[in-house]
């Protein structure tokens, strides 16, 4: 079926990723798609190039010159169901009745709703944003549960992973923990750079080395933090990756510190295909996603000091590390597989065409 996919973002974070990898499968999938995006962002400039893609300004969520623009699109392409994400698509996007297009707002966190209330139907990525939306005032009936899916790990080849990591500065025997997200509050970078300076400089015989994959309005915080802290030597700035495929493949094991509000945390799935051991916060998406002990191991948001002790404890276990790798694989086929979660949507827009 054919969809008019809407996301108005500026720079690149997991929500922009994700809406990515979602369109690149509807389309391998056999279905039809067309994106918008907004003019001169980095989904403009580096992705999307398989697709039938349409860039916006979109300039405010209150220019009429802009609602103007993609009523046009909505128009012109005319697909059945128009899908958009976040705020500033969604209060742009405004769908008058009785023109055969039915509009849904993919929610992946608890947004002021005043902006989605004139969609016709929502989806939460996890079952606890929708049991929000319902509480909300929502429709029951109109509000959808669909997970987001991980896609199997890109190759890499092993030559070129040596090569970043000699490049880095790491020893062959370091260890390697991955932290990606955008530097912002939510992420929750300062309680991993306070976990490493609770940690000893070597576990096993094997130097600490953390790897901040990312970038944003907290790098100089955090930067000054670990300043502080000395660990400095053990603090790589990675910067934001367009292709984080080799990081994950060079990492040791991916540490995912994010606090309470964090709703999904595509980190867990990402960790899971990259065949990576987790340690993550029980966050909202967390706590109803990951399952301490057996895929991961799960400490409290916020809590350097537990952050460390499970850093620790998954270092020196190694049938810890390979038991998460394996659990994590099983819950990635059976729960969050691009298969499973394409055919959701399919029997959503397929519901969905009868309300317009």
């Amino acid at each position: 079926m054919k969809s008019l996919q809407i996301i108005g973002s500026k720079t690149m974070g997991g929500a922009e990723r994700w809406f990515s990898r979602f369109t690149e499968a509807l389309q391998r999938h056999g279905e039809q798609v067309h994106a918008v995006v907004r003019r001169g962002s980095e989904l403009d400039r580096h992705h999307l190039k398989d697709l039938a893609v349409t860039a916006l300004p979109m300039r405010t969520v209150w220019d009429p010159l802009s609602k103007r623009e993609v009523s046009r699109c909505v128009r012109q392409v005319a697909a059945p169901i128009v899908q958009t994400y976040m705020g500033r698509a969604t209060r742009l996007t405004r769908i008058r009745p009785g023109r055969g297009q039915v509009h849904l707002a993919r929610l992946g966190g608890y947004y002021k709703l005043d902006g989605y209330r004139h969609a016709q139907g929502w989806i939460g990525n996890t079952r606890a944003l929708c049991d929000w939306l319902v509480a909300q005032g929502m429709r029951a009936d109109r509000v959808f549960h669909i997970y987001n899916f991980q896609a199997p790990a890109p190759g890499v080849d092993d030559a070129a992973v040596a090569a970043l990591r000699q490049g880095l500065g790491l020893r062959p025997d370091d260890w390697a923990l991955l932290t990606p997200g955008r530097f912002v509050p939510v992420k929750g970078q300062k309680y991993i750079l306070d976990a490493i300076a609770r940690l000893p400089a070597e576990i096993d015989g094997r130097r600490l080395r953390l790897l901040l994959l990312g970038d944003g309005p907290l790098g100089d915080a955090l930067r000054a933090q670990a300043q502080a802290l000395g660990i400095d030597d053990r603090v790589l700035w990675c910067g934001w990756q367009q292709d984080p495929a080799p990081w994950f493949h060079l990492a040791d094991a991916v540490i995912f510190p994010s606090r309470d509000r964090e709703t999904f945390g595509n980190v867990i799935v990402e960790a899971w295909a990259f065949g990576k051991p987790l340690v993550v916060t029980a966050f909202r998406g967390a706590r109803e996603i990951a399952r301490h002990g057996e895929d991961s191991y799960v400490v409290p948001c916020d809590d350097g000091e537990a952050l460390a002790r499970g850093v620790a404890e998954l270092l020196s276990d190694a049938a810890m590390r390979s038991g998460f790798v394996a659990a994590g694989r099983r819950r990635l086929e059976q729960e969050f597989s691009e298969a499973v979660i394409i055919d959701r949507y399919r029997e959503l827009y397929a519901q969905a065409v009868d309300w317009a």
